[in-house]
């Protein structure tokens, strides 16, 4: 059943990215009108949808993206229903995975995902959510976790392929899927949930990625620099450290992933091994430019760099308004991502970030 709906779902998503392509969808309004407007439409009456378009299904890590925003800008109640229609779901089925399909079915893409359940716990952290009812299923699902993903005598991230933010990719226990591990560890210590972690992980980020000028990608330690892996040990993962910060920032901008605007994943392909459905949307997880990503690292550089920090805030503001939307991905030239397979989706919920800033 689940290779059968990831093909319904592909299918699905083929279409509708190509009626964006010739159809794209515009709002009226300044940049932070038309982020609202999309925000709103996001609410389908049930939970909050990925996106308007492609996506417009629950996503666990996107969701989890997003969170703390929508809890600032005041959806405190349909954060928390959100998340009573993802658990109830993922309880039927009787797994946590990365995404429910718009009919409310569970499925993994591409396989078991590192960050379903610590974006899912923590999004119950924050909202204060009510999760008692479903005290049983986490935790078995918290143990089922644990077994897959950490090695017990290092504490890190097994070797091996799982679903990740970067999900066309094949990392070895990369610094993102860690930053996950210490998040989930650290929001465990705060709820009567199963907690199987004993250590600190957020120094086994700093003892087994950090070179001394910035957070290796993964345990491969390739020659290039990525965008993720210096932004989320600083986010999710417990570092606090504004030397630190400032020097990964330094590097991010050395190596122009944030030109013309933050933030691409890495400069180009080199070094990284790409699963074969790559092919369909070349480059779409390599120098492409994600505007996920870029508003949280716009964050971060709002604590070292008010000055840079404005310049990023104006480039998003001029993009959103010259698109009358919120586009998911740019490629490396800052034109909306296009393969003769795949349109870049519209109309993303992660517009409440650029709100938050």
């Amino acid at each position: 059943m689940s290779k059968l709906t990831y093909s319904m779902q592909g299918v699905r998503i083929f279409f509708t990215s190509w009626k964006s392509r010739f159809f794209p969808k515009k709002y009226k309004g300044s940049a932070e009108e038309i982020c609202r407007q999309i925000v709103e439409e996001c609410w389908n009456g049930r939970y909050f949808q990925t996106s308007t378009g492609n996506f417009a299904q629950f996503w666990a890590r996107d969701f989890g993206w997003c969170t703390a925003s929508l809890l600032k800008l005041g959806y405190n109640e349909k954060v928390k229903q959100t998340l009573r229609y993802a658990v109830n779901r993922y309880k039927k089925a009787n797994k946590i995975t990365t995404t429910l399909t718009p009919k409310g079915k569970a499925f993994d893409f591409p396989t078991y995902a590192v960050d379903s359940i610590p974006w899912l716990i923590h999004s119950m952290r924050l909202s204060k959510f009510n999760y008692y009812d479903h005290k049983e299923f986490l935790n078995k699902e918290i143990r089922k976790f644990y077994e897959k993903v950490v090695d017990p005598s290092t504490g890190l991230v097994k070797k091996g392929h799982f679903s990740s933010m970067k999900d066309h990719t094949v990392r070895n226990s990369s610094c993102y899927d860690n930053s996950m591990v210490a998040m989930l560890a650290n929001d465990l210590k705060n709820m009567k949930l199963f907690n199987p972690f004993k250590g600190d992980n957020s120094k086994l980020l700093e003892d087994k990625f950090w070179n001394g000028k910035y957070f290796e990608d993964d345990l491969d330690k390739g020659d290039y620099i990525a965008g993720d892996a210096n932004i989320f040990p600083f986010l999710c993962g417990g570092i606090k450290d504004e030397e630190k910060l400032r020097s990964c920032i330094k590097y991010i901008q050395a190596a122009f992933l944030d030109d013309p605007f933050p933030l691409k994943y890495t400069q180009n392909r080199e070094g990284i091994n790409f699963i074969s459905e790559e092919i369909f949307a070349r480059d779409y997880e390599s120098n492409a430019i994600w505007m996920h990503m870029g508003p949280l690292y716009v964050k971060l550089v709002k604590e070292v760099d008010l000055g840079l920090y404005e310049k990023y805030e104006k480039q998003y503001t001029n993009l959103i308004e010259h698109h009358q939307n919120y586009l998911e991905v740019f490629n490396k030239e800052g034109k909306p991502y296009s393969s003769p397979f795949y349109y870049c989706d519209s109309g993303m919920l992660w517009a409440c970030n650029y709100l938050t800033l």
